[in-house]
């Protein structure tokens, strides 16, 4: 499958975990409700308190995600941790961009290079970054969604998500919310405002 008649614009925030990219995503789209739409991702994770089925995520079975797979549903997927995919349906791309506006994506990093790779300079890719490891550390503890063991294992791959870096056209430092909010919107500004 592919995107239907047109080059959509794409906005890609991707993070280490708990470096507030869902965050300044969710202020972004209060920013700009005309402009933005928010690509809502398919996962195999189960749902969490206080989430909704299609708008925080398409909850998934891992069978029927893996067929999805083989049929060539999605434009980016990537399998997080062993058995926990997470991915964009090219039918999500295609609802977005006929309403006629950008879609934001809250993304993990290689799945935001691989929609890199396809789109070019049609995609923004947005780097949020922790102030330090030690900061991302001490607020995934805080949140408290996930168990110690989760959190040991999103501590193992922030390592290797901070290496794509250099990979993303910008890099956002959240270290406070109220600066990193406006210099969002700043990015998303200017990137709206471009003719790709």
């Amino acid at each position: 499958m592919s995107i239907e008649n047109t080059t959509p614009k794409l906005l890609v925030f991707a993070a280490p975990s708990g470096a507030g990219k869902t965050t300044i995503v969710k202020y972004l789209l209060q920013k700009f409700p005309q402009q933005l739409a928010f690509s809502v991702s398919a996962t195999t994770r189960p749902i969490r308190a206080g989430e909704t089925d299609g708008k925080d995520y398409y909850f998934i079975d891992e069978n029927i995600f893996r067929t999805k797979i083989a049929n060539g549903d999605f434009l980016e997927h990537e399998e997080v941790y062993q058995g926990r995919f997470y991915g964009t349906l090219f039918s999500e791309i295609d609802r977005l961009t006929k309403e006629g506006k950008a879609v934001l994506f809250d993304i993990d990093v290689v799945g935001a290079t691989n929609i890199k790779k396809q789109f070019g300079n049609h995609a923004l890719l947005v780097f949020v970054k922790p102030p330090t490891k030690e900061a991302l550390i001490e607020r995934l503890t805080n949140r408290s969604t996930e168990t110690e063991e989760e959190i040991k294992k999103r501590t193992a791959k922030m390592e290797f998500e901070l290496s794509f870096e250099e990979q993303f056209d910008k890099t956002l430092i959240n270290d406070k919310l109220e600066t990193a909010f406006i210099d969002a919107e700043n990015i998303v500004a200017e990137f709206l405002n471009s003719e790709n």
